[in-house]
Protein backbone atom coordinates (compact mmCIF):
# COMPACT_ATOMS: atom_id res chain seq x y z
CA UNK A 1 0.00 0.00 0.00
CA UNK A 2 0.99 3.65 -0.37
CA UNK A 3 0.01 6.61 1.78
CA UNK A 4 -1.81 9.67 0.53
CA UNK A 5 -1.35 13.19 1.87
CA UNK A 6 -4.13 12.78 4.44
CA UNK A 7 -2.61 9.50 5.67
CA UNK A 8 0.79 11.14 6.05
CA UNK A 9 -0.61 14.13 7.97
CA UNK A 10 -2.47 11.81 10.34
CA UNK A 11 0.68 9.75 10.96
CA UNK A 12 2.75 12.90 11.38
CA UNK A 13 0.71 13.99 14.43
CA UNK A 14 0.07 10.54 15.93
CA UNK A 15 2.83 10.70 18.53
CA UNK A 16 2.09 7.20 19.87
CA UNK A 17 2.36 5.50 16.49
CA UNK A 18 5.06 2.89 15.96
CA UNK A 19 4.83 3.49 12.19
CA UNK A 20 6.26 7.02 12.19
CA UNK A 21 9.47 8.76 13.20
CA UNK A 22 10.24 12.49 12.94
CA UNK A 23 13.52 14.36 12.43
CA UNK A 24 13.95 18.13 12.19
CA UNK A 25 16.87 17.94 9.76
CA UNK A 26 19.38 15.47 8.32
CA UNK A 27 22.45 16.65 10.22
CA UNK A 28 24.52 15.47 13.17
CA UNK A 29 23.58 11.96 14.27
CA UNK A 30 20.31 11.97 12.31
CA UNK A 31 21.68 9.95 9.33
CA UNK A 32 22.55 7.17 11.79
CA UNK A 33 19.22 7.40 13.61
CA UNK A 34 17.36 7.42 10.30
CA UNK A 35 19.11 4.23 9.21
CA UNK A 36 18.19 2.59 12.51
CA UNK A 37 14.57 3.65 11.93
CA UNK A 38 14.56 2.26 8.38
CA UNK A 39 15.94 -1.03 9.71
CA UNK A 40 13.24 -1.16 12.42
CA UNK A 41 10.40 -0.43 10.00
CA UNK A 42 11.70 -3.07 7.57
CA UNK A 43 11.68 -5.66 10.36
CA UNK A 44 8.05 -4.85 11.27
CA UNK A 45 8.19 -6.82 14.53
CA UNK A 46 4.59 -5.81 15.50
CA UNK A 47 3.40 -7.42 12.25
CA UNK A 48 1.47 -4.44 10.87
CA UNK A 49 2.16 -5.47 7.28
CA UNK A 50 2.16 -1.75 6.41
CA UNK A 51 4.97 0.68 5.59
CA UNK A 52 6.64 2.83 8.23
CA UNK A 53 7.50 6.46 7.57
CA UNK A 54 10.46 8.67 8.50
CA UNK A 55 9.59 12.38 8.26
CA UNK A 56 12.60 14.65 7.69
CA UNK A 57 11.67 18.25 8.46
CA UNK A 58 9.31 17.59 11.38
CA UNK A 59 9.72 18.39 15.06
CA UNK A 60 8.98 15.83 17.75
CA UNK A 61 5.42 17.17 18.08
CA UNK A 62 4.82 16.77 14.33
CA UNK A 63 4.99 20.46 13.44
CA UNK A 64 7.10 21.48 10.43
CA UNK A 65 10.66 22.61 11.19
CA UNK A 66 10.97 24.75 8.06
CA UNK A 67 13.56 22.52 6.41
CA UNK A 68 14.29 23.18 2.74
CA UNK A 69 14.04 19.88 0.86
CA UNK A 70 16.71 19.98 -1.85
CA UNK A 71 17.69 17.46 -4.50
CA UNK A 72 20.88 16.87 -2.52
CA UNK A 73 18.87 15.93 0.56
CA UNK A 74 16.70 13.53 -1.44
CA UNK A 75 19.83 11.87 -2.84
CA UNK A 76 21.25 11.51 0.68
CA UNK A 77 18.03 9.86 1.79
CA UNK A 78 18.00 7.52 -1.20
CA UNK A 79 21.48 6.48 -0.09
CA UNK A 80 19.89 4.87 2.99
CA UNK A 81 19.06 1.93 0.76
CA UNK A 82 22.21 1.65 -1.30
CA UNK A 83 25.17 2.44 0.95
CA UNK A 84 25.49 -1.18 2.06
CA UNK A 85 24.94 -0.61 5.78
CA UNK A 86 21.36 -1.94 5.91
CA UNK A 87 21.12 -5.56 4.78
CA UNK A 88 19.27 -7.08 3.09
CA UNK A 89 18.64 -3.84 1.18
CA UNK A 90 15.28 -2.43 2.30
CA UNK A 91 12.43 -1.54 -0.03
CA UNK A 92 11.81 2.19 0.36
CA UNK A 93 10.83 5.33 -1.50
CA UNK A 94 11.91 8.92 -0.97
CA UNK A 95 9.75 11.89 -1.92
CA UNK A 96 9.12 15.55 -1.14
CA UNK A 97 5.69 16.36 0.27
CA UNK A 98 3.95 19.55 1.41
CA UNK A 99 2.48 18.83 4.83
CA UNK A 100 0.86 21.56 6.89
CA UNK A 101 1.88 23.97 4.15
CA UNK A 102 5.63 23.30 4.37
CA UNK A 103 8.16 21.01 2.69
CA UNK A 104 9.11 17.69 4.22
CA UNK A 105 11.09 14.73 2.92
CA UNK A 106 9.24 11.47 3.47
CA UNK A 107 10.98 8.08 3.51
CA UNK A 108 8.46 5.24 3.23
CA UNK A 109 9.78 1.80 4.23
CA UNK A 110 8.01 -1.46 3.41
CA UNK A 111 8.20 -4.57 5.64
CA UNK A 112 10.94 -6.92 4.49
CA UNK A 113 10.13 -10.25 2.83
CA UNK A 114 13.14 -11.82 4.49
CA UNK A 115 13.70 -10.51 8.04
CA UNK A 116 15.67 -9.94 10.14
CA UNK A 117 17.15 -6.83 8.55
CA UNK A 118 20.32 -5.46 10.15
CA UNK A 119 22.01 -2.08 10.33
CA UNK A 120 25.75 -2.53 10.85
CA UNK A 121 25.16 -6.02 12.19
CA UNK A 122 22.44 -5.02 14.69
CA UNK A 123 18.73 -5.77 14.43
CA UNK A 124 16.63 -2.69 15.20
CA UNK A 125 12.91 -2.94 15.97
CA UNK A 126 10.06 -0.63 16.96
CA UNK A 127 8.98 -0.76 20.60
CA UNK A 128 5.91 1.45 20.64
CA UNK A 129 6.89 4.97 19.58
CA UNK A 130 10.62 4.34 20.04
CA UNK A 131 13.20 2.02 18.52
CA UNK A 132 15.54 -0.45 20.17
CA UNK A 133 17.81 -3.41 19.55
CA UNK A 134 16.12 -6.81 19.21
CA UNK A 135 16.45 -9.34 22.01
CA UNK A 136 17.09 -13.01 21.34
CA UNK A 137 13.34 -13.63 21.58
CA UNK A 138 12.60 -10.78 19.13
CA UNK A 139 15.11 -12.27 16.71
CA UNK A 140 13.45 -15.68 16.97
CA UNK A 141 10.10 -14.08 16.12
CA UNK A 142 11.60 -12.39 13.05
CA UNK A 143 13.18 -15.67 11.97
CA UNK A 144 9.79 -17.35 12.25
CA UNK A 145 8.23 -14.62 10.09
CA UNK A 146 10.81 -15.38 7.42
CA UNK A 147 10.31 -19.09 7.85
CA UNK A 148 6.60 -18.98 7.06
CA UNK A 149 6.43 -15.95 4.81
CA UNK A 150 6.71 -15.67 1.06
CA UNK A 151 10.45 -16.20 0.95
CA UNK A 152 12.85 -15.26 -1.82
CA UNK A 153 14.46 -18.27 -3.46
CA UNK A 154 17.84 -17.67 -1.81
CA UNK A 155 16.42 -18.41 1.67
CA UNK A 156 14.34 -21.41 0.70
CA UNK A 157 15.44 -24.80 2.03
CA UNK A 158 17.53 -27.29 0.07
CA UNK A 159 15.96 -30.54 1.31
CA UNK A 160 18.79 -32.77 0.10
CA UNK A 161 21.44 -30.80 2.07
CA UNK A 162 22.37 -31.29 5.73
CA UNK A 163 24.49 -29.42 8.28
CA UNK A 164 27.38 -31.71 7.36
CA UNK A 165 27.41 -30.12 3.90
CA UNK A 166 28.29 -26.69 5.36
CA UNK A 167 31.83 -25.64 6.27
CA UNK A 168 31.60 -24.72 9.95
CA UNK A 169 35.17 -23.45 10.18
CA UNK A 170 34.59 -21.00 7.33
CA UNK A 171 31.37 -19.85 9.01
CA UNK A 172 32.90 -19.39 12.48
CA UNK A 173 36.28 -17.96 11.46
CA UNK A 174 35.43 -15.83 8.43
CA UNK A 175 31.74 -15.17 7.91
CA UNK A 176 30.55 -14.43 11.46
CA UNK A 177 33.37 -11.99 12.36
CA UNK A 178 32.67 -10.10 9.13
CA UNK A 179 28.91 -10.10 9.65
CA UNK A 180 28.77 -8.89 13.27
CA UNK A 181 30.72 -6.44 15.40
CA UNK A 182 32.99 -7.92 18.06
CA UNK A 183 30.83 -6.74 20.97
CA UNK A 184 27.76 -8.42 19.49
CA UNK A 185 29.65 -11.69 19.08
CA UNK A 186 31.13 -11.44 22.58
CA UNK A 187 27.65 -11.14 24.10
CA UNK A 188 26.22 -13.88 21.90
CA UNK A 189 25.55 -17.22 23.57
CA UNK A 190 23.60 -18.73 20.71
CA UNK A 191 24.20 -22.25 19.48
CA UNK A 192 25.74 -23.07 16.11
CA UNK A 193 22.26 -23.78 14.70
CA UNK A 194 20.91 -20.48 16.05
CA UNK A 195 23.78 -18.55 14.48
CA UNK A 196 23.21 -20.26 11.16
CA UNK A 197 19.51 -19.38 11.38
CA UNK A 198 20.28 -15.76 12.28
CA UNK A 199 22.41 -15.42 9.13
CA UNK A 200 19.81 -17.29 7.01
CA UNK A 201 22.15 -20.17 6.24
CA UNK A 202 19.53 -22.64 7.55
CA UNK A 203 15.74 -22.46 7.73
CA UNK A 204 15.56 -22.28 11.55
CA UNK A 205 17.45 -23.45 14.63
CA UNK A 206 14.91 -26.23 15.19
CA UNK A 207 14.80 -27.01 11.47
CA UNK A 208 18.48 -26.79 10.46
CA UNK A 209 18.01 -27.54 6.79
CA UNK A 210 20.49 -25.47 4.74
CA UNK A 211 19.03 -22.74 2.58
CA UNK A 212 20.11 -21.91 -0.95
CA UNK A 213 22.18 -19.11 0.61
CA UNK A 214 23.83 -21.53 3.03
CA UNK A 215 24.75 -23.86 0.17
CA UNK A 216 26.13 -21.03 -1.99
CA UNK A 217 28.19 -19.44 0.80
CA UNK A 218 29.26 -22.35 3.00
CA UNK A 219 29.16 -25.57 0.98
CA UNK A 220 32.46 -26.70 -0.60
CA UNK A 221 30.37 -28.28 -3.39
CA UNK A 222 27.30 -26.13 -4.13
CA UNK A 223 26.93 -27.75 -7.57
CA UNK A 224 25.86 -30.96 -5.82
CA UNK A 225 22.64 -29.11 -4.99
CA UNK A 226 22.50 -26.22 -7.47
CA UNK A 227 23.99 -27.50 -10.74
CA UNK A 228 24.32 -24.04 -12.30
CA UNK A 229 26.18 -22.46 -9.37
CA UNK A 230 29.51 -21.85 -11.12
CA UNK A 231 31.26 -19.63 -13.65
CA UNK A 232 32.21 -21.03 -17.07
CA UNK A 233 35.33 -19.15 -18.23
CA UNK A 234 36.55 -19.35 -21.84
CA UNK A 235 39.49 -17.52 -23.44
CA UNK A 236 39.26 -17.74 -27.21
CA UNK A 237 42.06 -16.82 -29.61
CA UNK A 238 39.97 -15.05 -32.20
CA UNK A 239 36.67 -13.27 -32.65
CA UNK A 240 34.26 -16.20 -32.97
CA UNK A 241 33.15 -18.99 -30.67
CA UNK A 242 34.47 -21.58 -33.12
CA UNK A 243 38.03 -20.18 -32.93
CA UNK A 244 40.68 -22.02 -30.85
CA UNK A 245 40.23 -22.11 -27.06
CA UNK A 246 43.42 -21.21 -25.18
CA UNK A 247 42.03 -21.33 -21.64
CA UNK A 248 38.91 -22.94 -20.20
CA UNK A 249 37.76 -23.59 -16.66
CA UNK A 250 34.57 -24.30 -14.75
CA UNK A 251 35.07 -22.22 -11.60
CA UNK A 252 33.04 -23.61 -8.72
CA UNK A 253 33.02 -23.83 -4.93
CA UNK A 254 31.72 -21.40 -2.28
CA UNK A 255 30.74 -18.06 -3.80
CA UNK A 256 33.73 -16.21 -2.26
CA UNK A 257 36.13 -18.71 -3.82
CA UNK A 258 34.34 -18.46 -7.18
CA UNK A 259 34.75 -14.68 -7.14
CA UNK A 260 38.42 -14.80 -6.12
CA UNK A 261 39.34 -17.41 -8.73
CA UNK A 262 37.40 -15.52 -11.42
CA UNK A 263 39.32 -12.37 -10.48
CA UNK A 264 42.56 -14.32 -10.97
CA UNK A 265 41.47 -15.26 -14.50
CA UNK A 266 40.53 -11.68 -15.31
CA UNK A 267 43.91 -10.40 -14.11
CA UNK A 268 45.86 -13.13 -15.93
CA UNK A 269 44.32 -12.37 -19.34
CA UNK A 270 44.16 -8.56 -19.09
CA UNK A 271 47.16 -7.19 -20.99
CA UNK A 272 48.54 -3.73 -20.26
CA UNK A 273 49.90 -1.44 -22.99
CA UNK A 274 52.74 0.97 -22.14
CA UNK A 275 52.96 4.29 -24.04
CA UNK A 276 56.47 5.81 -23.80
CA UNK A 277 56.25 8.41 -26.56
CA UNK A 278 53.05 10.49 -26.49
CA UNK A 279 53.64 12.04 -23.04
CA UNK A 280 56.56 13.02 -20.81
CA UNK A 281 55.86 10.09 -18.49
CA UNK A 282 54.98 6.56 -19.42
CA UNK A 283 51.25 5.83 -19.60
CA UNK A 284 49.84 2.37 -18.89
CA UNK A 285 46.46 1.32 -20.24
CA UNK A 286 44.83 -2.03 -19.69
CA UNK A 287 42.64 -3.63 -22.33
CA UNK A 288 39.88 -3.51 -19.72
CA UNK A 289 39.72 -1.75 -16.32
CA UNK A 290 39.67 -4.50 -13.70
CA UNK A 291 37.06 -2.77 -11.46
CA UNK A 292 34.60 -2.73 -14.38
CA UNK A 293 35.11 -6.44 -15.04
CA UNK A 294 34.68 -7.21 -11.36
CA UNK A 295 31.47 -5.18 -11.06
CA UNK A 296 29.88 -6.88 -14.07
CA UNK A 297 30.85 -10.40 -12.95
CA UNK A 298 29.70 -9.79 -9.36
CA UNK A 299 26.41 -8.38 -10.59
CA UNK A 300 25.98 -11.46 -12.78
CA UNK A 301 26.46 -13.80 -9.82
CA UNK A 302 24.44 -11.73 -7.35
CA UNK A 303 21.39 -11.10 -9.55
CA UNK A 304 21.25 -14.33 -11.54
CA UNK A 305 18.46 -16.86 -11.14
CA UNK A 306 19.48 -20.04 -9.33
CA UNK A 307 15.97 -21.46 -9.71
CA UNK A 308 14.83 -23.78 -12.52
CA UNK A 309 18.07 -23.49 -14.49
CA UNK A 310 21.31 -25.44 -14.71
CA UNK A 311 23.07 -22.71 -16.70
CA UNK A 312 26.22 -21.11 -15.26
CA UNK A 313 27.35 -17.51 -15.51
CA UNK A 314 29.47 -17.44 -18.66
CA UNK A 315 32.55 -15.27 -19.20
CA UNK A 316 33.75 -15.59 -22.80
CA UNK A 317 36.89 -13.58 -23.58
CA UNK A 318 37.66 -12.95 -27.25
CA UNK A 319 40.57 -11.01 -28.72
CA UNK A 320 38.42 -7.90 -29.18
CA UNK A 321 35.67 -8.20 -26.55
CA UNK A 322 34.37 -9.97 -23.45
CA UNK A 323 30.85 -11.37 -23.29
CA UNK A 324 29.29 -12.07 -19.89
CA UNK A 325 25.89 -13.74 -19.63
CA UNK A 326 23.80 -14.27 -16.50
CA UNK A 327 20.81 -16.67 -16.32
CA UNK A 328 17.57 -14.93 -15.39
CA UNK A 329 16.23 -11.73 -16.86
CA UNK A 330 15.27 -8.47 -15.11
CA UNK A 331 13.56 -8.78 -11.73
CA UNK A 332 10.97 -6.77 -9.82
CA UNK A 333 11.16 -3.02 -10.41
CA UNK A 334 13.86 -3.55 -13.07
CA UNK A 335 12.44 -4.20 -16.53
CA UNK A 336 13.79 -4.64 -20.05
CA UNK A 337 12.92 -1.01 -20.73
CA UNK A 338 14.59 0.59 -17.67
CA UNK A 339 17.50 -1.82 -17.19
CA UNK A 340 20.72 -0.01 -16.27
CA UNK A 341 19.04 3.26 -15.27
CA UNK A 342 21.16 4.90 -12.52
CA UNK A 343 19.83 4.36 -9.02
CA UNK A 344 17.25 1.75 -10.06
CA UNK A 345 17.74 -1.70 -8.57
CA UNK A 346 15.86 -4.69 -7.23
CA UNK A 347 17.00 -7.96 -5.71
CA UNK A 348 16.08 -11.45 -6.79
CA UNK A 349 18.51 -12.72 -4.12
CA UNK A 350 18.45 -10.13 -1.30
CA UNK A 351 20.20 -12.34 1.26
CA UNK A 352 22.92 -13.27 -1.23
CA UNK A 353 23.44 -9.53 -1.78
CA UNK A 354 23.87 -9.23 1.98
CA UNK A 355 26.46 -12.03 1.93
CA UNK A 356 28.39 -10.25 -0.85
CA UNK A 357 28.63 -7.19 1.39
CA UNK A 358 29.67 -9.27 4.41
CA UNK A 359 32.35 -11.03 2.38
CA UNK A 360 33.72 -7.72 1.07
CA UNK A 361 32.64 -8.09 -2.56
CA UNK A 362 30.07 -5.26 -2.45
CA UNK A 363 30.35 -2.03 -0.49
CA UNK A 364 27.31 -0.27 -1.92
CA UNK A 365 24.17 -1.57 -3.59
CA UNK A 366 22.77 -0.51 -6.94
CA UNK A 367 25.92 1.16 -8.28
CA UNK A 368 27.64 -1.73 -10.09
CA UNK A 369 26.66 -0.79 -13.63
CA UNK A 370 27.30 2.92 -13.03
CA UNK A 371 30.75 2.11 -11.63
CA UNK A 372 31.55 -0.13 -14.61
CA UNK A 373 30.49 2.58 -17.05
CA UNK A 374 32.67 5.17 -15.33
CA UNK A 375 35.71 2.89 -15.21
CA UNK A 376 35.35 1.95 -18.88
CA UNK A 377 35.07 5.59 -19.94
CA UNK A 378 38.12 6.57 -17.87
CA UNK A 379 40.14 3.75 -19.43
CA UNK A 380 39.11 4.71 -22.97
CA UNK A 381 36.83 1.72 -23.62
CA UNK A 382 33.50 1.99 -25.43
CA UNK A 383 30.44 1.88 -23.11
CA UNK A 384 29.08 -1.56 -22.18
CA UNK A 385 26.47 -3.09 -24.47
CA UNK A 386 23.53 -4.82 -22.74
CA UNK A 387 21.33 -7.52 -24.18
CA UNK A 388 18.32 -7.93 -21.90
CA UNK A 389 15.89 -10.84 -22.32
CA UNK A 390 13.31 -12.43 -20.01
CA UNK A 391 15.57 -15.47 -19.53
CA UNK A 392 19.05 -13.91 -19.41
CA UNK A 393 21.08 -10.71 -19.36
CA UNK A 394 24.17 -10.36 -21.52
CA UNK A 395 26.90 -7.70 -21.37
CA UNK A 396 29.54 -7.07 -24.03
CA UNK A 397 32.66 -5.12 -23.11
CA UNK A 398 34.94 -4.03 -25.95
CA UNK A 399 38.69 -3.62 -25.59
CA UNK A 400 40.31 -0.22 -25.34
CA UNK A 401 41.90 0.97 -28.60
Amino acid sequence: MTYGEQDLERMLFDLESDLAERKESFKGDVPTKAREAVCAFANDLPGHGRPGVVFIGARDDGSPSGLSVTDELLLQLADLKTDGNIVPPPTLTVAKHFLRGQEMAVVTVWPADSPPVRYKGRIFIRIGPRRGIASAQDERILNEKRRYGDRPFDVRPVPSATLADLDRRHFDDEYLPAAFSSDVLAANERSYEQRLAATKMVVAADEPTPTVLGVLVLSPRPRDFLPGAYVQFLRIAGHELADPIVDEQAIDGPVAEVLRRTDEKLVAHNRTAVDLTSEDRERRTSLYPLPALQQIVRNALMHRSYEATNAPVRVTWYDNRIEITSPGGPFGAVTTENFGRPGLCDYRNPSLAEAFRVLGFAQRFGVGIATARRELQTNGNPPPEFEVHPSFVGVTLRAAP
